[in-house]
Formats: structure tokens, sequence, C-alpha cells
């Protein structure tokens, strides 16, 4: 694999991630607007979200139910794994080519990235 066409995968990667998470997350808000459209809204008060969707296994328990707050919150999670990816393709695209640096340095990166999203508050 040559460095051009790592470019050109990494850019594919990265343009699929965040159409495929524009997609669910348009998904879930048509279908929480179809179920909620009579709801009156109270724009002074933040409500957060419930304690089912803070958690991956609740995201994605709400996400194959169809729930739209669950497609939504899902479509999120996949815009933020999006450049994970990314990095994890580039250090296999670098060990690939054989470049001990770029991979190690890729590596690095990936640790802190998951580190960091494990860890978040």
């Amino acid at each position: 694999m040559d460095d051009r066409r790592l470019e050109n995968v990494i850019g594919q990667l990265l343009r699929a991630g965040v159409l495929i998470s524009a997609a669910v997350v348009a998904a879930g808000g048509i279908l929480y607007l179809a179920f909620h459209r009579a709801g009156l809204v109270n724009y002074g008060v933040f409500a957060p979200a419930g304690p089912d969707l803070r958690t991956v296994s609740g995201i994605a328990h709400a996400a194959l139910h169809l729930h739209g707050e669950g497609l939504m919150q899902a479509g999120l999670v996949l815009l933020i794994l999006t450049p994970v990816a990314r990095v994890a393709l580039a250090a296999f695209g670098f060990a690939l080519e054989r470049d001990r640096l770029f991979t190690l340095v890729s590596l690095i990166v990936l640790a802190i990235l998951v580190f960091s999203l494990m860890h978040a508050a």
C-alpha cells in the first residue's frame, strides 16, 4: 500500500463515517418528531438525556428498538468514533508500509484517544 492509496482509503472512511452518522441522526430525528410532534417544548429548561441514554449499551438498546432519542445518540457516537477509526486505519496502513515511526506514533495517538473515551466523565 502506498501513501496515495492510504490517503484515499482514509478519506473514504471519513466521508462514509460522517454520512452514515448524519443519516442515523436524521432518521432518529424523524422518528422522534413523528412520535412527539404534539409535545410542548420549554426552551428555558435544559433536560439532559435519561440515564438509559448515557451508556453505550443503553444507547445501543434504544437504537435497536428504533427509539428516536437512541438513534440520534447512536449517530453522535458514530460521529465520535469516526476519527478514532481513522487513526486505527492509519496505524494499520503505516504498518503495511513498514513505516515503524508513523505506526508507533499512530498507535500512541490511538491509545490516548481510547483512554480518553473510556475515562471521560
